[in-house]
C-alpha cells in the first residue's frame, strides 16, 4: 500500500546465474529484438565475471538511460533470446537494471561534458525519454542544447505518467542532474506554441527537435460519456503522481471506497489499477474488448518475433478482476453521476468486434478510467506556426532523417512514431540526434540505431 517500487534488487548469486546462462550465440538474436542494439551478451558476460564497472560501460555505449528501460521496457530482447526457443529466456531486463543500479550506488555514472563547443544551438521540445536522449547526445558532441518542458519538472510521462511503484522519481532526478553537469539547459513551465511560439524557437536556434510524445487520448464516444465519473486515465494518474510528490492537488480524483472500472488492458490500465489499490478502492474491474492472450507463443508469432502473451503486471498480482471479451455499450447514471457500465459479450462478425445482443449486463461503477491508448501528437501550434505536416496516423510527418517538411525542424519518439515503447523513444532520440548533428556539422560521429520507417517491433 505504499508508493515505493515493488520489485526488490535481485540477489547477486541469482543475477550471476542468469547472466551466465547467456550463450556464445553464433547470431545473438537479442540484438534484433532490441531497438537500441544493446550489447547484451557482452554485459551479461561481464556481470557473470564480476566486472560490473566494465558492464556499465558497455551498457551505456548503446543506452543513455538503462535505469528507465530496465524498469519500464517490456523486454523484446527476451522474446528474441536464443534460449527462448526451448526454455525460459535469460532475464536480460533484470540484469540490465541491476548493472545500472550498482553503477549509481558505486559512483560509476559521471557527467561527460564535451571537450569543445561547436557554437551551434538546438531546442528540444519535450523532456520524455526521446527528448532527454536527443539532448544528452547533442550536448556531448558540443552543441548548446535547451530542453523545453511545459510541466514544472523534467521527465514527461516518466515524471507524471508512470506511478512511483513502478519507478521512483529519484531515477529521473539524478539523470537530469548528470545532464545539467554536462551542459544541457532545462526550461520548465514553458508551453511551446503559447508561452513561446515555434517560430520564435526556429529563429533563436539552429535546429528544433519535436519530442512532445503522442498524448492525445483515444476516446469512447458512447451514450453516457458526459457523466461525472468518466475520465481519461491520465486525468487520474497525473494528479496522483503529483500528490505522491508532496503537492497539494485540488479536486483530485480519488478512488477511496469506490467501485472502479478500467477500460483497456495495457500498461496504462495497470497503472490505474495499482493507483486505485493504493487509494483504497472498494473494487477494481479491468475490461478488455478482445480475447485473453495465450500464455505461450501463437504459431503466427514464432521466435524471435515479439509475441502477444497474457502477462501479469505487479498491479494485477495485487488484486482486481480482469474480464475479456467485454464490449462497453453504455455508461449509465443518475442525475448526471455515473452509477454503472453496461457491457455485453464481444462477438466477431466479418472480422469486426461487436457487442452480442442479449448478453448485456451492468457493472456497478463510481469511476471509469479510459485507458484505450493514444491517437497521436498534440498539434499545439506545430501546424500553424511551423507548417509541419501530420501523417494519416496523427503523427508529425518526417523524412528518412527525422526532419519534417520544414527545414531545421526534426521530430523523434512517439510524436513522429505514434504510441510505442520507451526503448523505441530512446532509440529514436539517439538516431535523431545523429541526424541533427549531421545537418548542423555536415558529418557526425553519433550512432544512429534505427531509421524512422523501422516499425518492426512497435507495440501499440
Amino acid at each position: 500500500m505504499d508508493w515505493k517500487e515493488v520489485y526488490e534488487a535481485q540477489k547477486k548469486g541469482t543475477l550471476k546465474a542468469q547472466a551466465g546462462r547467456c550463450m556464445d550465440c553464433g547470431v545473438p538474436f537479442c540484438h534484433q529484438g532490441c531497438p537500441l542494439g544493446n550489447l547484451i551478451p557482452e554485459w551479461n558476460d561481464l556481470m557473470w565475471r564480476d566486472k560490473a564497472d566494465e558492464a556499465i560501460e558497455r551498457l551505456h555505449a548503446t543506452n543513455n538511460f538503462p535505469e528507465f528501460t530496465g524498469r519500464l521496457c517490456p523486454a523484446p530482447c527476451e522474446a528474441s533470446c536464443v534460449l527462448g526457443i526451448n526454455q525460459p529466456a535469460v532475464t536480460i531486463k533484470q540484469v540490465e537494471v541491476s548493472i545500472i543500479d550498482e553503477a549509481w550506488d558505486n559512483g560509476w555514472v559521471s557527467p561527460l561534458p564535451p571537450a569543445r563547443l561547436t557554437g551551434k544551438t538546438v531546442a528540444v521540445v519535450g523532456s520524455g525519454p526521446a527528448g532527454l536522449a536527443v539532448a544528452q547526445q547533442l550536448t556531448r558532441v558540443g552543441h548548446t542544447v535547451a530542453v523545453y518542458e511545459r510541466d514544472d519538472k523534467i521527465g514527461g510521462l516518466l515524471r507524471y505518467g508512470i506511478p512511483d511503484f513502478k519507478m521512483e522519481k529519484e531515477q529521473v532526478d539524478r539523470r537530469v542532474e548528470q545532464m545539467k553537469a554536462e551542459g544541457t539547459r532545462f526550461r520548465t513551465g514553458v508551453s511551446v506554441g503559447t508561452d513561446v511560439t515555434w517560430e520564435q524557437l526556429r529563429r533563436r536556434y539552429d535546429a528544433v527537435v519535436v519530442c512532445t510524445g503522442a498524448t492525445v487520448p483515444r476516446d469512447l464516444p458512447i451514450p453516457g460519456r458526459d457523466l461525472d465519473g468518466v475520465h481519461f486515465a491520465m486525468d487520474y494518474l497525473v494528479p496522483a503522481n503529483r500528490a505522491v510528490a508532496g503537492e497539494t492537488i485540488e479536486n483530485q480524483i480519488n478512488a477511496h471506497g469506490k467501485h472502479v472500472v478500467i477500460l483497456g488492458g495495457g500498461d496504462t490500465g495497470a497503472d490505474c489499477l495499482g493507483t486505485a489499490h493504493r487509494h483504497g478502492a472498494a473494487s477494481v474491474t479491468t475490461l478488455a474488448i478482445g480475447k485473453q492472450p495465450p500464455a505461450e507463443r501463437a504459431t503466427h508469432q514464432p521466435w524471435p518475433t515479439f509475441p502477444t502473451l497474457f502477462e501479469m503486471a505487479s498491479a494485477h498480482e495485487e488484486g482486481g478482476e480482469r474480464t475479456y471479451l467485454a464490449s462497453t455499450v453504455e455508461f449509465v447514471g443518475e442525475n448526471g453521476q455515473l452509477t454503472g457500465v453496461k457491457v455485453a459479450e464481444t462477438e466477431f462478425v466479418d472480422g469486426k468486434r461487436l457487442p452480442k445482443a442479449g448478453t448485456e449486463r451492468i457493472i456497478p461503477a463510481d469511476l471509469v478510467f479510459l485507458s484505450l491508448g493514444f491517437t497521436g501528437a498534440e498539434p499545439a501550434g506545430i501546424t500553424e506556426q511551423v507548417h509541419a505536416d501530420f501523417d494519416g496516423r496523427g503523427n508529425v510527418a518526417r523524412d528518412g532523417y527525422y526532419m519534417t517538411n520544414t527545414e531545421g525542424v526534426f521530430v523523434a519518439g512517439d510524436a513522429g512514431r505514434g504510441q510505442s515503447l520507451i526503448v523505441w523513444a530512446i532509440a529514436e532520440g539517439r538516431a535523431a540526434a545523429a541526424a541533427v548533428d549531421k545537418y548542423l556539422m555536415g558529418s557526425t560521429i553519433l550512432p544512429a540505431p534505427v531509421a524512422p520507417s523501422d516499425r518492426a517491433i512497435a507495440v501499440l
